[in-house]
């Protein structure tokens, strides 16, 4: 017995925007999130605004969304939601964007203040008085499937770390992928979004929630990873092959609506948040020995996700991930072993499929990292 759920509308080919413009209406106000640079330089943001002016849809354009966006970020945001009197978002960007649209739509219909009931940390509670504003998803990076999950992934100063919160609330209503809005990423970033797809995939693949209907979407989603990324070795993948990067990230997000993620994902906050790491890179510095640790537990699925992706053994993928993800940043070994005090609370290392000590953190990241 297992449950799907995934009820975002998802369009998906060239100039989608302009051929489903009406799509992108849910409301009579729309708030644009995005970053500074993302939308203007992919295109999306002159396909959005046209699209809403064809449509006399008036708009704000909140352009200041952080890398790693914040709590208060988000919160600040939403107040410019409020002042506007938007009633829906359209979110454009990468992951940063895409989760900050998601804690805005909350807070906008929430506003968080101290000593009420709702303060600014509640939102990772996942329960709110009032249904946050409906939201479009227009993603201008292939790696974090935003959206298709109900997880938005924020930065907490006060605990210098990364922490998501999660609601079936937060669901986009509709996302639009175009393979035109990622052909001109820099190389380095398209690797690491990718590198984001493909933990995704397998973390969801290996997950003890994993179910036959998530098994059945990560293995096409390998498939087609499979068949695109050797590419990155070399250069960005032409145009053709954009779409196929951007529904590939997609499936890898219907994965992990379904399953959650694993410590690949919580261990890798810290590299982030510390040492500015990309997070599809810090995914990738962590996936080799996680896979070699889950193959332990289940040795079937190893042989089936290494034909998806067309492998024959983890250290195919390993000599991959060394090739995409040059990192040469240093780390001590007390720095590893503070970080695990927070990442060995985090809820993904119940999902994994072998069981997570400290002890064991501490080996993946000396092993993966000193």
């Amino acid at each position: 017995m297992f449950n799907y759920y995934m009820p975002v509308k998802i369009f998906a080919g060239e100039n989608v925007v302009t051929g489903k413009s009406s799509e992108l209406i849910l409301g009579t106000k729309a708030m644009i999130v995005t970053g500074k640079h993302s939308g203007v330089r992919s295109g999306a943001l002159d396909d959005v605004t046209a699209a809403l002016n064809s449509n006399n849809i008036s708009y704000i354009i909140y352009d200041k969304i952080e890398n790693n966006p914040s709590i208060e970020n988000t919160a600040e945001g939403a107040k410019t939601a409020n002042e506007f009197g938007a009633d829906f978002i359209i979110a454009i960007g990468g992951g940063s964007p895409l989760d900050a649209a998601k804690a805005i739509a909350v807070y906008a219909v929430n506003p968080p203040a101290e000593g009420s009931d709702f303060e600014l940390y509640d939102i990772f509670k996942g329960k709110f008085k009032n249904t946050p504003l409906p939201m479009v998803a227009i993603p201008t990076t292939a790696g974090t499937g935003s959206e298709v999950t109900p997880y938005s992934i924020l930065t907490l100063h006060r605990e210098h770390t990364k922490r998501s919160f999660s609601s079936p609330d937060v669901f986009f209503k509709t996302a639009f992928l175009d393979g035109r809005y990622i052909e001109d990423l820099p190389l380095q970033t398209a690797r690491n979004t990718a590198i984001d797809t493909l933990s995704h995939l397998i973390e969801g693949f290996t997950n003890k929630k994993s179910s036959p209907a998530s098994d059945y979407i990560a293995l096409e989603g390998l498939r087609v990873l499979g068949n695109n990324i050797g590419i990155l070795k070399d250069g960005t993948a032409p145009a053709e092959l954009c779409t196929d990067f951007l529904w590939a990230s997609t499936l890898g997000g219907m994965v992990i609506a379904q399953t959650g993620t694993t410590i690949v994902h919580s261990m890798g906050y810290p590299l982030t948040y510390y040492k500015g790491v990309p997070h599809g890179m810090a995914n990738g510095l962590l996936l080799g020995e996680y896979m070699r640790r889950a193959d332990m537990e289940m040795p079937w699925k190893t042989d089936l996700y290494l034909e998806a992706l067309g492998m024959d053994s983890i250290d195919d993928i390993c000599t991959l991930l060394n090739e995409l993800l040059p990192c040469d940043i240093n780390f001590t070994e007390e720095e590893l072993t503070d970080w695990t005090k927070t990442t060995i609370l985090a809820k993904n290392a119940q999902s994994c499929p072998f069981d997570v000590t400290r002890e064991i953190e501490i080996n993946i990241y000396k092993k993966c990292l000193l």
